[in-house]
């Protein structure tokens, strides 16, 4: 079966025209033990929790496991299909073929992923284990270990890593060849049991599955020789993401592969039952809060997390060693076996909390949000994962965090969230609006981004108050209004504060509370750009790609946008004298809008009568 795997490897790759034959070939031999032997799992339901899963980490060997899938009776489309638009075996892994939970490709991503996954059976108790195959160069990933110790603190014995060592990178040599005692140890460091074996020995690779099952996590170290079975291509450089073209030399790899002619039936072979929880529609959190309140809206999002885990038995929150900041610790208090610390680790955070959003889990990952930038690779492969749940919320964000300086200020969060296909960004401001986010993130599927912020305020919306997805609230508003300003989080305060201060100059503004980023809600700012001719947005965020980006991207062409946000470097300071300096205050807002309306008046004034 080996041989069939690689037969159909090189005839997909030589078809498509391109593709990663060589890296397909070396793992072979372990692909026909895992899938025709070792793994428990149904060809009809790829989708099944109560069966063991398969994760590519190394993704550019998608053909192989098209290849396994296909003579396993999982897929019924032709490999021969492989790289075609109209096919889900894609080049690299993705969901559109329903046996790929995650996508994969960015190499050093798929351990996290399979750890979120065996996270998600162990706390249901389901007795099924998560493979995942790595190559050897993507070890040189940080992120790789990063999982390796998640794994091993979270004793996740359900947890098999395979490393395809086969010497061999895109470009030249892997880092130490194909001495298999550096990965050991690696891992043996981390507090796994591991393996080295010869990965084309089919007696030591059953062998080591067969010690894999008495627990782990464990990692086995696979020595094997890239472009095996083939003499023209066993441990040659240069043949890395090269097809076989059509011709002599495909024939004669072909028949060096010998007689290919086997079938192996795969049982199914499920592991015990299991039923998914079945819920009612939940009802509204209850949010409590008094007049005249001040809370900050990290605080209550800690606040709704440990209401959404009473109504919500599939919520997991995911905290990287700041849960007293971000408040991720009151839901710790009721659910200790539901907060999962992820420690100093983001890009594994996010890859752990994707996996668990493939299976079910309603997953909640939170650090300070200038932290999410590191791991923003792994949210954009998330993102093409399509997970039918994951939450981020990215605590701390903008000047107005203070004293602690430019390294703790999230900037570019809310530009690199609305980039992401599919993402929906919720920026509240004030602890009502915050409750209501995180719960509708909760109850409504796919990637969210909730952006809270450090210094308490005041209390804006009444606790029943509600808050679509793609809405806004419009808090000051007149039919004699010169102006619209438009902000979201704690430049709310600040607008509201300009608004009397402006009323005082007899300029009447309305104020919109912009809450939804992404989707933003058109309809409103149209209709405020409209009626009152001139916008001004304020933001703390970087200039580029946030609040004033969206709305500038809404109203396009309509009106001119006048856009208040930090376009310099800062430094430390108190929240108040950061705001001033970098001109979000409410006494920038007051002397920007002055400004515009002063210029409007004069064009209008000066503007030649019509004849």
């Amino acid at each position: 079966m080996g041989q069939k795997l690689r037969r159909i490897s090189l005839l997909s790759t030589a078809e498509a025209g391109s593709g990663h034959p060589t890296t397909c070939m070396s793992c072979a031999d372990i692909m026909s033990v895992l899938f025709f032997q070792e793994m428990r799992f149904d060809p009809a339901n790829p989708k099944a929790r109560n069966a063991d899963a398969f994760v590519l980490s190394k993704g550019h060997a998608a053909p192989i496991l098209w290849a396994a899938l296909s003579e396993a009776g999982g897929v019924k489309e032709d490999p021969m299909t492989l790289r075609r638009i109209d096919s889900s075996l894609e080049g690299h892994p993705t969901p559109n073929n329903p046996w790929v939970r995650v996508a994969t490709g960015s190499l050093g991503q798929g351990l996290s992923a399979a750890c979120g996954m065996a996270l998600a059976n162990k706390l249901d108790g389901i007795d099924a284990r998560v493979f995942c195959l790595l190559g050897d160069g993507e070890c040189s990933e940080g992120s790789v270990w990063e999982a390796a110790q998640f794994a091993s603190l979270n004793k996740l014995e359900n947890l098999v890593a395979i490393v395809d060592l086969n010497g061999l990178g895109q470009s030249g040599p892997a880092p130490y060849g194909r001495d298999a005692s550096v990965f050991v140890r690696r891992f043996e460091a981390f507090g796994w049991k591991s393996f080295d074996i010869d990965g084309h020995d089919i007696a030591q690779i059953s062998e080591a599955f067969e010690k894999a099952r008495r627990g782990g996590p464990c990692a086995i170290v696979a020595r094997t020789i890239k472009g095996k079975g083939v003499s023209f291509l066993e441990g040659k450089d240069g043949w890395h993401g090269k097809p076989v073209k059509k011709g002599p030399d495909l024939d004669k790899a072909i028949a060096e592969l010998g007689d290919t002619d086997i079938s192996l039936r795969v049982e199914q072979r499920p592991v015990g039952r299991f039923s998914p929880p079945r819920r009612e529609r939940p009802q509204p959190i209850h949010v409590d809060y008094k007049k005249g309140d001040k809370v900050a809206t990290r605080e209550a999002y800690g606040t709704a997390l440990k209401k959404l885990g009473a109504i919500f038995p599939e919520v997991v929150v995911l905290d990287a060693d700041t849960k007293n900041s971000t408040f991720s610790e009151r839901f710790k208090e009721a659910f200790p076996e539901r907060m999962i610390e992820a420690h100093i680790a983001e890009q594994n955070m996010v890859g752990v909390a994707l996996g668990l959003g493939t299976v079910g889990k309603i997953p909640f990952a939170s650090t300070f949000a200038c932290f999410l930038t590191r791991a923003y690779d792994f949210l954009r492969m998330a993102a093409h994962s399509r997970p039918p749940h994951l939450v981020l919320c990215g605590s701390h964000s903008g000047v107005s965090i203070g004293e602690d300086g430019p390294s703790q200020m999230g900037l570019e969060d809310l530009a690199m969230m609305r980039a992401l296909i599919g993402s929906t960004v919720l920026y509240p401001s004030d602890g009502v609006s915050s409750e209501r986010l995180t719960e509708q993130a909760a109850i409504n599927p796919g990637l969210f981004y909730i952006r809270t912020t450090r210094p308490k305020t005041q209390l804006l919306y009444s606790n029943d108050e509600k808050f679509p997805i793609g809405g806004s609230k419009v808090l000051r508003s007149s039919d004699t209004d010169v102006v619209t300003i438009v902000a979201a989080g704690i430049t709310v305060h600040e607008a509201l504060t300009a608004y009397d201060q402006l009323k005082a100059r007899s300029i009447t503004a309305r104020v919109i509370d912009a809450y939804s980023i992404k989707p933003i809600d058109v309809e409103t700012l149209r209709k405020a750009a409209a009626e009152t001719r001139e916008v001004v947005v304020v933001e703390d965020h970087a200039m580029e790609g946030g609040l004033g980006s969206a709305v500038a991207e809404a109203l396009s062409g309509l009106t001119p946008i006048y856009r208040l946000g930090v376009s310099e470097p800062p430094r430390s300071g108190k929240p108040e004298e950061l705001m001033e300096r970098h001109g979000i205050s409410a006494a920038a807002i007051v002397a920007r809008v002055s400004d515009v309306v002063a210029r409007t008046q004069t064009r209008r004034t000066t503007r030649p009568a019509r004849k």
